[in-house]
């Protein structure tokens, strides 16, 4: 059974960065789409940003120019560098994996 397991998480300030990760322990198919969600206090889950395997991006309008998704298909890993961070990016960041499931989340705080 394939488990994702994010990290990167914690606490930044406004205007701070983080990367987050998130590898599958088992064997996945190259083929798969990947993305990252977040889901805030009291809000819906909402996508971040997804990649194909051939590295196409979409981004939410909120985070264009500050975020990057990437996939290291070797690593069986996916990534989002965030930049610029702003106190509404405050959520749990989960990675979605096609096929495969969802990762246990990851707390970002963004806060002074």
């Amino acid at each position: 059974q394939v488990q994702l397991v994010e990290s990167g998480g914690g606490l930044v300030q406004p205007g701070g960065s983080l990367r987050l990760s998130c590898a599958a322990s088992g064997s996945i198919f190259s083929n798969t789409f990947m993305g990252w969600y977040r889901q805030a206090p009291g809000k819906e889950r909402e996508l971040v940003g997804s990649i194909t395997s051939g590295g196409i991006t979409v981004y939410a309008d909120s985070v264009k120019g500050r975020f990057t998704i990437s996939r290291d298909n070797a690593k069986k890993t996916v990534y989002l560098q965030m930049n610029s961070l702003k106190p509404e990016d405050t959520a749990v960041y989960y990675c979605f994996v096609g096929g495969y499931g969802w990762g246990q989340g990851t707390q970002v705080t963004v806060s002074s």
